[in-house]
């Protein structure tokens, strides 16, 4: 598939999904995820750009909501349906179902709704899906303690443009090389001339590195699964209660992710815990170990009586000596004993191992008071635990890298199929909530629902009544005020655009015929002027004159006179009626001019009518289902009817002029 084809694919955003792994499988199927996965596209703009390359794929001119009154219907159950989904990815997802007269499209659609029937949308699965959204890039990623090291300088602009995490260092020789090791923890040469080279330091000879960025820059696949990790142990869960087959061991796969923090560091390392903590700790424990040797060294002096000779204090004096040759002279015994206590707590509170017979270095032998550490002693020790940290946290990113980074597909895969899931589940769930049933799908025209019931009302679902209705042809469909004339039409366009649609229709079974376009005129408030009349006209006239075979259309029309006075509107809805008819079209006026219309037709139209069953405590009981071939009687004559059962002769007689 040619990206730039797909209709609202430009140049630039064709240069954003070529970025895909797999744009032409995510267009075709119109993998919303996925598309979004593309830099700079949303999950809004996925849902467009999949319907796009649906049209395409299908030849789908689009436009089956030919006005604004079905568009509104087209969207009204749209949003029923998003109502019901979990995640705003599946409201996104349900955008690319739309109304189609292609065949194959509704085919398609019908087919991922009977999968959709039979999931079951049980409260536990909506609440694990809740915690669900599409993968995020891992965003920019910048490591400063490696670096790659090349003395090539195409190697060394590849090594760049593959793994830019890192910074890239031109060396010469392993002089430099051992400078940089010295300022990195870590150090990959990527020139097989080094190998061999004796160089102090953590320093790879690694010359497949750019194959591998993984194995340099682990945090690379870390990032990605911490920025996401909630949303694919989500995606785990969403699988084990739902019983979705999963791509891979989803105990495996939790386990590496419980070992990474929201900041893609590791956990769950004792060793590298113990590192980590020396480093952080490491100057309060120097100063807590002073503290010890100090407080010793001070009670020694304090319980020890010491006796200078006089000629033994001349000699100190003469030497320039100070406490420090006192308490060497006379208490160096304490003093090892205090330092060795610093030491020991040194040691101890940091639980130091490899690195202890250099920490024990830290306190000096030569008495001084107070005691002091040494400052270098000290900072080599930081720089040796710290080193060691690195690399045993690296070495630990590798290890959950590669365990990750063969799980990243399978990732994907689980979080995109609960997205779907939650696609497939609103649809379930907008089936069960409407008591819906699959259409059947026909080519010849008309339709007929049995036990068909309005969502739209403003009424509680399982309150409405629901109705019988079947059309062949052209038919004028009367009934009295407030007798569901409207709700009526409102019904059979949300059945016939779900049909189209590839959904469950809200009625115990329906039959629908296939048709190309919907045109549903919405009842016109109050008279047009000559110019609007003109182009209400104008449209019907290019409506009559499209329709053909091979573009079949459902007109569905709500009190047309309205437009105009009664005389004219009749002799006008009886001329379309006409046109329609000759074409074979399928449509359904509203009127209340009905007998007019049939009067000034020259063609034989059907008339149907919602019949009212008469005034109960002031109130209209009507049959809401129309009745084939029966003109409705109007609540004026109801009324006389009425008065004429209880009343004089004047009602009587008013009654016989209806």
């Amino acid at each position: 598939m040619e990206l730039e084809s797909v209709p609202g694919v430009g140049a630039k955003t064709a240069e954003a999904l070529r970025e895909l792994d797999d744009p032409e499988r995510a267009l075709s199927e119109g993998d919303v995820a996925a598309l979004a996965r593309a830099p700079g596209v949303s999950e809004g703009r996925a849902a467009h750009i999949a319907r796009g390359a649906i049209r395409a794929e299908h030849d789908d001119p689009g436009g089956f909501a030919a006005t604004p009154r079905a568009r509104e219907l087209f969207e009204a159950g749209l949003s029923l349906l998003q109502e019901r989904t979990v995640t705003d990815y599946g409201a996104k997802r349900l955008e690319t179902l739309y109304p189609s007269g292609v065949r194959s499209r509704i085919d398609e659609v019908r087919a991922f709704t009977e999968r959709a029937l039979e999931r079951e949308p049980a409260p536990e699965v909506r609440s694990v899906l809740s915690g669900v959204a599409p993968l995020s890039a891992a965003g920019d990623v910048r490591v400063r303690d490696r670096c790659l090291a090349t003395g090539d300088a195409e190697r060394y602009a590849a090594a760049q443009s593959a793994i830019p995490e890192v910074s890239v260092e031109l060396v010469d020789d392993a002089r430099q090389l051992a400078e940089l090791a010295r300022s990195y923890a870590t150090v990959v040469a990527l020139d097989e001339g080094f190998a061999g080279v004796d160089v102090e330091g953590d320093v790879r000879v690694e010359p497949d590195a750019l194959d591998e960025p993984a194995s340099v820059v682990p945090e690379r696949v870390l990032t990605f699964f911490a920025r996401n990790r909630d949303s694919v142990r989500a995606a785990i869960a969403v699988h084990r209660e739902a019983g979705l087959d999963a791509p891979c061991d989803l105990d495996e796969l939790a386990g590496a992710l419980d070992q990474l923090d929201a900041d893609g560091s590791v956990t769950g390392d004792d060793e590298l815990d113990r590192l980590s903590t020396a480093v952080d700790d490491l100057d309060a424990a120097v100063s807590t170990a002073e503290s010890v040797a100090n407080d010793h060294l001070r009670e020694a002096i304090e319980e020890r009586d010491v006796t200078i000779e006089g000629t033994d204090l001349l000699s100190l004096v003469e030497r320039g000596a100070g406490v420090d040759s006192l308490l060497d002279r006379e208490l160096a015994d304490e003093y090892a004993a205090a330092a060795d206590r610093a030491r020991d707590h040194l040691v101890d509170a940091l639980d130091l191992r490899d690195t202890e017979s250099m920490a024990r270095r830290a306190f000096p032998d030569e008495p001084t008071y107070p005691v002091e550490h040494e400052e270098r002693v000290v900072a080599r020790l930081r720089e040796e635990l710290t080193a060691t940290r690195d690399r045993r946290a690296t070495q630990r990113k590798r290890d959950i890298a590669d365990t990750l980074a063969t799980m990243r597909g399978d990732a994907e895969a689980l979080v995109d199929a609960a997205l779907e899931l939650d696609v497939e589940l609103a649809v379930a769930r907008f089936a069960a909530d409407f008591d819906c049933a699959m259409p059947e799908i026909t080519e010849r025209g008309g339709f007929d629902i049995e036990g068909g019931r309005s969502p739209l009302l403003d009424v509680p679902f399982a309150e409405v009544e629901p109705i019988d209705y079947s059309v062949e042809g052209v038919t004028v469909l009367s009934g009295v005020n407030s007798g569901g004339k409207t709700s009526t039409l409102d019904l059979v366009a949300l059945v016939t655009t779900l049909a189209h649609m590839g959904l469950p229709v809200p009625a115990d079974a329906a039959r629908v015929g296939r048709v190309s376009e919907l045109h549903y005129h919405a009842k016109t408030q109050g008279t047009l002027d000559a110019g609007a009349f003109e182009t209400t006209l104008r449209e019907f006239g290019e409506l009559v004159t499209n329709v053909t075979a091979d573009r079949p259309v459902l007109v569905l029309v709500d009190e047309l006179e309205s437009i105009t006075e009664p005389g004219a509107a009749a002799t006008i809805i009886a001329g379309i009626l006409e046109s329609l008819t000759e074409r074979e079209a399928t449509g359904v006026f509203v009127s209340h001019l009905a007998e007019d219309i049939l009067e000034a037709a020259e063609a034989d139209l059907t008339i149907d009518g919602i019949q009212a069953e008469g005034l109960v405590d002031g109130e209209l009981r009507v049959n809401r289902s129309p009745v084939k071939g029966q003109l409705a009687r109007s609540t004026p004559e109801l009324i006389v009817e009425k008065l004429a059962e209880h009343g004089d002769g004047f009602y009587a007689d008013l009654l016989e002029k209806f």
